[in-house]
């Protein structure tokens, strides 16, 4: 459906205006707008020749029109333009980078008062000025206009950009060289489309509650998972990327083995609860989140602030968990050592309930146990591993005798499911491939998943490990059997499998990612958030050396004050003072979103409450 009402602005000779106003619906409204006064264009034949044409199709024209200040141009009531078009801005003689710079960055922040809120603006650029990978060739960032930057500062996002045709639209003459009537190239001009970001607020820690038994707790969530819990990706309403990839993970080796799909309990573990993994897994443990459950009296419908929305699917209460006795009077004692009080950690993987699963009376031997559920796990910052994702686990027993037919029977049956999923969205001649191998460990006993994969393009290889392989469980119940189990990780296969390139764009509150996806379907992503501009800043800090300086903590805390917005951490160097002998540590830190506007003064904000919040949170001392 053609834009209703239609916006130009910085007219030069208005031919744009009159070739475009004769491409348009009838019900379509345009508006062409110039800052010169009429007097000021008086002597020139064109733009009276093109003003005629204009008035004869009923199109309005503004002279005397500011860009940077639209909303003094228009009533509150005569705004909501569906699109603003600005061709080939310039602040006019030899004006530099700078004046440029600071008329888009005004131009953006005019136009989000009277854009519509799904509108859409479009500023056209001569080759090298927008500063983005898609002008060729690219101009080095600070000899740009760093449009995108400058958009943010509006709260716009770069959506699309395609190259600008002024033989697209009859009758169009570039005019304006350094204020004067003369044309300038257009030879490799884009043009830029951008839309309204969400806003960026600061997402505060929610307190939840959960009813255990007769008992009321609440729990502060951790600032670092923050808009991560309660997302309902796999509930049965969902549509979300990762519902898809594991219900078809499963229908397909539901061909080959007979299923049985486990509802999955909470993410949430008490003190103690922990001993359910086996020794090898421990190191899982040391990745975990740990809070507190706080008994509440209050009253649940009168709580401001919180949530108790399906909570329930969230925590374990100690009785409910299959644990032998000596572990269930390990994790009481546990509960009961600080009055009011239980330390619980959320679930860092779903082998946790692995134990649970194979001493059931009720495991059926032969078929495969499937759990699915979010996890959650500290960890270092970089482009595949996250705080939260979504994993799936398959669990299957038989006897000792069968062990290597059907342990070799799964794992074949597996790289083939996977090695279809990764080609569904491959092009006819593309060059994008993937590549699945289990890699035996050093154990002997046990096997990662990885996958070699082109995914994101094809000078870009990634050998990214999206599971793991386990066969050392075993069971109390059934020792005659043998038992495997697979975990997957289900956002990073759904990332290759689209071709997603940044996981946090799986958990964005933006409606536009589900656009994306078609029920059923596997099609290319394509990002609604082009280039956006990347902010690096360096910070160094004194440390303890009679403390571990725990990095994984420090790269945490970025996480969680940077709202995720930190997509590198990278060491520089480490100082030792010559007198004092005092250590420090210098790192550099990259900021960039993947679905938001983000402006270097955010930026500069959260670089300086991360000086605070590492010496309060770590005990550093920023230099």
């Amino acid at each position: 459906m053609a834009p209703r009402r239609l916006l130009l602005v910085g007219e030069g000779n208005f031919s744009f205006a009159a070739a475009l106003s004769e491409t348009l619906d009838p019900s379509t409204r345009l508006t062409a707008t110039c800052l010169q006064r009429p007097a000021d264009l008086a002597g020139s034949r064109l733009v009276r020749e093109n003003l005629q044409r204009l008035r004869e199709r009923g199109t309005e024209v503004r002279f005397g029109v500011d860009c940077t200040q639209l909303a003094d141009a228009f009533e509150l009531h005569d705004r909501e333009f569906d699109r603003i078009y600005f061709n080939f801005p310039h602040c006019g003689r030899k004006a530099g980078v700078a004046k440029n710079r600071e008329l888009l960055a005004k131009f953006f922040q005019s136009c989000a008062d009277v854009l519509a809120e799904e509108g859409e603006v479009h500023v056209a650029l001569c080759r090298g000025q927008g500063g983005t990978p898609a002008d060729k060739p690219m101009r080095e960032w600070h000899n740009s206009w760093q449009v995108v930057a400058m958009a943010a500062l509006g709260g716009f996002i770069l959506s699309d950009v395609h190259p600008f045709s002024c033989e697209a639209v009859s009758g169009y003459k570039c005019t304006g060289y350094r204020s004067q009537d003369k044309s300038f190239h257009v030879d490799g001009a884009l043009n830029h489309v951008f839309t309204r970001s969400l806003p960026f607020e600061g997402l505060q820690p929610r307190i939840s509650r959960i009813k255990l038994g007769d008992q009321w707790f609440s729990f502060l969530e951790p600032e670092v998972l923050v808009g991560k819990l309660n997302r309902g990706f796999l509930e049965a309403p969902s549509c979300h990327p990762v519902k898809t990839i594991n219900e078809k993970l499963i229908g397909e080796l539901g061909k080959a083995f007979p299923l049985k799909r486990l509802k999955c309990s909470s993410p949430l573990l008490p003190q103690g609860g922990t001993s359910v993994l086996t020794s090898c897994n421990y190191d899982i443990l040391s990745a975990a989140f740990w809070i507190s459950l706080c008994e509440d009296n209050s009253n649940a419908e009168s709580l401001t602030g919180g949530t108790t929305q399906d909570m329930e699917d969230f925590l374990v209460s100690f009785s409910e968990l299959s644990l032998p006795k000596s572990l269930t009077d390990s994790t009481e004692e546990a509960h009961n050592g600080i009055s009011g009080q239980a330390k619980v950690c959320l679930r860092p993987s779903l082998l946790v309930h692995v134990q649970a699963v194979i001493q059931a009376p009720d495991f059926l031997s032969g078929s495969v146990h499937i759990l699915s559920g979010p996890v959650f796990q500290k960890c270092c910052i970089s482009p595949f591993t996250m705080p939260a994702f979504h994993e799936t686990l398959f669990i299957l027993g038989f006897n000792k005798n069968l062990k290597d037919g059907c342990l070799r029977s799964l794992l074949d049956h597996l790289k083939c499911i996977l090695d279809s999923l990764l080609s569904q969205t491959l092009l006819e001649g593309s060059k994008r491939s993937s590549s699945v191998e289990f890699v035996f460990q050093p154990n002997r006993k046990d096997y990662v998943i990885n996958v070699k994969s082109h995914s994101f393009g094809p000078d870009c290889v990634k050998d990214l490990t999206i599971g793991s392989v386990t066969t050392s469980a075993t069971s109390a119940i059934h020792k005659d059997q043998c038992f495997v189990c697979v975990s997957v990780n289900l956002d990073l296969l759904a990332m290759l499998v689209w071709g997603i390139s940044d996981w946090r764009m799986l958990w964005t509150f933006d409606t536009r990612f589900l656009k994306n996806f078609v029920p059923g379907k596997i099609e290319p992503f394509k990002s609604y958030s082009l280039h956006p501009p990347h902010y690096v800043h360096d910070i160094s800090f004194w440390i303890d050396e009679k403390k571990r300086f725990d990095e994984v903590e420090f790269h945490t805390v970025a996480r969680a004050v940077s709202q995720d917005t930190v997509i590198s951490i990278r060491f520089l160097s480490r100082f030792q003072h010559p007198k004092t002998e005092q250590v420090s540590l210098c790192y550099r830190l990259t900021y960039q979103t993947c679905d938001k506007a983000l402006t270097q003064q955010q930026v500069a904000s959260m670089q300086s409450q991360l000086r605070k919040e590492i010496q309060r949170r770590l005990h550093l001392t920023p230099r």
